[in-house]
């Protein structure tokens, strides 16, 4: 049993304003231990004499800045804590009815001071610790075993954690913020204490811990490291939270009241939640129960057991708004029904509800496996001459792929056979000398197949030089100019890599592959551009793949343009759209906004994926005349100019459809080096078009032979194709026609909107020949798209039947819609010329397809 610590035992000597984390626990439990006298005998804790506890604990005042009065708000708490240590069981055992164990409990609380002043840091992670009486409320709902294993992901000060501890629970604590996990180690010695964001806490804890019983208070509105509020706070964390519950284990929720699963803006949250566990009780509270903390926002008590919902859609009601905790107490003692049977994960080590009591020593959880293993040794490897097979290749179109230059030994194939085209075959990479660091397990489990590892080691390889010649930037990071290497001003570029594979070949976790070698490798910073935000899912998909936290792939989106990304080391995700935001009433555009957080001297990864979003990065020629260069093209030329000593890798399986839209690809030193017989840009663009689709073949292949190229795909070898013909009915051609009626009104009445508008006259004829033809072509693709989702529609009932026989005959179905109407905006946006970007409208809204 843990006991009340003494002065004698802590030490009162001073502390200093800038001392350790542990030694402000410390001085806190010392505080916190000379204010149990005045509990003891019913007096209240006046501000003089928490001040007087505090300066002699710290050895100075706050005036001084020895201790804060949000640090004294903590020692408040602290000392219930050990007074319910001490008194809780005598409380529980006399008081007769938990309704008056909680008046007792209340009673004590009230002696305290209320919470006045807050810190910044309190504020920013909204640091309302749970009050005693709620905490006992949420033990009584949670129904908790003598053994039990109990999960507090935002453990705070304890105050929940200590309910638990007198109901005879075994702890699992986690807290974030820095000193507060060191007070809780103090509190609760002998107890794990993880320091992880809890939003996340599934993907942080070992597999094998499976805690019965879950109790949180997490922040209503507030992710770490994100400066904005985020409304969906409390959901992401009861999420993870539910998806580290044991099967019929409970999680026992504080969330505020408008959280609930009536609330229209969460209905669609909960009915995803009901779908692995059940809502069983809900209630809205009244704010003056937090009054005593600093705040009167009301507040909600939800009860959860990992069980399906029969029907997810159905919510229980909830109770109503208890203007109390003794009201909240009595709903919890008649509507909350009893726990269910417990059902163990696979590989789960923690115990539940029907384990005897054991020893807290044994019920801590196994140490917290580290993101990434610091000490993972270089990839070993071997090199090896390559000659085409029996002398010379096949005469098909493709061939298969293997590794040519490198042998790695114990790598496994790729799960798919891969194959290249014949031209590429014929060539080998160089042979490398970068000796990549990555994780053992990623080469055991075949988690990064053979043909995936040798891209991570031909991209270190190629990161590993630079381009020749020195250049200068101007400050808008536009401009490049040759300069003399002595210059001062003068840089040098990093040579990038390219990624062409298509699709199936892993791509992304490829690039997750580049990245965790960089990240082993000391460069904690990196870059990930790719075309949609809904793709920021597959690269945390991607990420964790390689048992990375997929959280550290964080979205700018969170952060304004203009302000500073508080992010000390992680990967950022943007989009092209994103990227190309423009300074704009003071704030910096975001271009500099990413390189004042990755620094001028920044040499991480930078990723380009689906990297042909840029093309027309410098312009050209087009059916019109001259194409003056797009804005997302634009801005990822800055970007390569600011940073030159970034590792650039270009992702894209369709890098260009003309030479012309390579000018994005500048790190792959296609002109003005010496791998290439081209002084400039336009030298290469004139030859390569002259020379047509073979000069293109031959340039993938010299990059391939430069180790600057790869381009894998999947081997449709066997693959059978049948055509499905779906035959309109008389009602399709029906609708088809009217729609199509439809559309020549519109099409015959167009000049006259033109006209209406301003953009043609019927005297002087076109006012605005760009605007005319913009508006006629605006049409011509809303028509375009709207007929491809009306006829895709059309056909879905055959194709549903067809699901259905092939599922019949124990067959798979894959189904993939595409929306050629996005695709073609998105080409449109590309091309749109700069001077003209204020004057078009073009909606790039995403669309989601199943």
């Amino acid at each position: 049993m843990a006991h009340i610590l003494t002065d004698a035992a802590l030490g009162a000597a001073p502390r200093a304003s800038n001392c350790s984390y542990d030694e402000r626990s410390r001085a806190l439990l010392t505080a916190a231990t000379s204010l149990i006298a005045l509990l003891e005998t019913g007096q209240c804790v006046e501000s003089a004499c928490l001040r007087d506890a505090m300066t002699t604990a710290f050895g100075g005042t706050d005036a001084e800045g020895a201790w804060d009065w949000k640090s004294a708000y903590d020692a408040c708490e602290v000392a219930q804590i050990l007074f319910l240590r001490r008194f809780g069981p005598a409380i529980f055992s006399r008081g007769g009815s938990r309704s008056r164990s909680l008046a007792l409990i209340e009673r004590v609380s009230a002696l305290m001071p209320t919470h006045t002043r807050r810190s910044e840091t309190s504020q920013a992670l909204q640091q309302y610790s749970t009050p005693a009486g709620l905490s006992f409320v949420a033990v009584v709902a949670a129904s908790i075993g003598a053994g039990e294993t109990v999960l507090e992901p935002s453990a705070g000060t304890g105050m929940l954690a200590i309910q638990a501890e007198l109901a005879g629970a075994q702890l699992v604590l986690n807290e974030l913020a820095e000193g507060r996990a060191a007070l809780l180690s103090h509190l609760f010695s002998g107890v794990a204490v993880s320091r992880h964001d809890a939003a996340s806490i599934d993907d942080r804890m070992p597999i094998s811990a499976r805690p019965s019983v879950i109790l949180m208070n997490p922040p209503f509105s507030a992710v770490a490291r994100v400066e904005r509020t985020m409304k969906d706070a409390a959901l992401r964390h009861i999420a993870s939270a539910l998806a580290r519950l044991e099967n019929g284990g409970r999680l026992v929720v504080i969330t505020g009241a408008g959280c609930a699963p009536d609330a229209p803006a969460w209905r669609d949250a909960f009915k995803r939640l009901q779908e692995i566990g059940r809502v069983v009780f809900t209630a809205a509270i009244d704010g003056k129960v937090y009054r005593k903390h600093g705040t009167t926002i009301d507040t909600r008590l939800t009860v959860i057991d990992k069980l399906p919902a029969s029907d997810p859609t159905t919510f229980i009601p909830s109770a109503g708004t208890a203007p109390d905790t003794a009201t909240l107490l009595k709903w919890v003692e008649t509507q909350v029904p009893p726990r269910g049977p417990m059902s163990p994960m696979p590989g789960a080590g923690l115990h539940c509800a029907s384990s005897p009591p054991v020893n807290r020593a044994v019920a801590r959880t196994a140490p917290i496996t580290p993101l990434v293993d610091a000490d993972a040794p270089e990839l070993s490897y071997s090199t090896a001459d390559w000659s085409p097979p029996e002398g010379q290749l096949g005469d098909s179109i493709y061939e298969r792929y293997g590794l040519q230059s490198v042998v790695i030994p114990g790598a496994l194939p790729h799960p798919t056979p891969l194959v290249q085209s014949a031209s590429m075959a014929s060539v080998a990479p160089p042979k490398p000398a970068y000796l990549p660091h990555l994780p053992e397990h990623l080469l055991a489990n075949g988690v990064l197949s053979d043909a995936q590892m040798e891209s991570v080691i031909y991209a270190g390889e190629a990161h590993s030089g630079h381009l020749a010649g020195s250049w200068t930037v101007d400050e808008t990071w536009d401009l490049v100019s040759a300069a003399a290497e002595e210059s001062d001003a003068a840089v040098r570029f990093r040579r990038g890599w390219f990624l062409g594979d298509g699709t199936g070949a892993g791509k992304g976790r490829q690039v997750a592959g580049i990245i965790v070698d960089n990240w082993l490798k000391g460069r904690r910073r990196s870059l990930w551009v790719s075309v949609s935000d809904r793709l920021l899912e597959d690269a945390q998909r991607d990420w964790s793949a390689l048992g990375q936290e997929r959280l550290l792939v964080t979205p700018l989106s969170r952060y304004r343009q203009g302000s500073p990304i508080k992010l000390a080391e992680g990967i950022l995700f943007t989009t092209y759209a994103t990227l190309r935001s423009q300074e704009r009433g003071g704030k910096a555009s975001r271009v500099q906004q990413i390189v004042e957080w990755l620094g001028r001297d920044f040499d991480g990864v930078i990723i380009f994926d689906e990297a042909h979003a840029m093309a027309n990065a410098a312009g050209g020629k087009g059916a019109r005349g001259d194409v003056s260069a797009s804005q997302q093209g634009r801005a990822g030329l800055r970007l390569q100019h600011a940073l030159p000593n970034a590792r650039i890798v270009y992702v894209s399986a369709t890098g260009a459809t003309t030479v012309q839209n390579l000018a994005y690809a500048q790190r792959l030193g296609l002109w003005g080096g010496e791998d290439f017989p081209f002084a400039s840009r336009a030298d290469f663009v004139a030859a390569i078009e002259d020379g047509g689709v073979a000069a293109m073949e031959v340039l993938a292949r010299d990059l391939k032979a430069l180790g600057l190229y790869a381009a894998r795909s999947l081997s449709f070898d066997g693959v059978e194709y049948d055509l499905l013909e779906h035959q309109l009915t008389p009602e399709q051609v029906r609708i088809y026609d009217s729609y199509a009626g439809a559309f020549q009104v519109i099409h015959a009445h167009l000049d006259a909107a033109l006209e209406a508008s301003g953009v043609t006259s019927a005297s002087h004829g076109t006012l605005n020949a760009q605007a005319r033809s913009a508006a006629r072509s605006a049409f011509e693709s809303a028509k375009q798209r709207f007929f491809n989702h009306l006829i895709t529609a059309m056909q879905t009932p055959s194709t549903i039947q067809a699901m259905q026989r092939d599922l019949e005959a124990s067959h798979a179905c894959v189904v993939q819609i595409v929306s050629t109407g996005e695709a073609l905006q998105e080409r449109r946006l590309a091309e749109i010329p700069t001077d003209e970007w204020d004057d078009v409208s073009v909606d790039i809204t995403p669309r989601e397809y199943i």
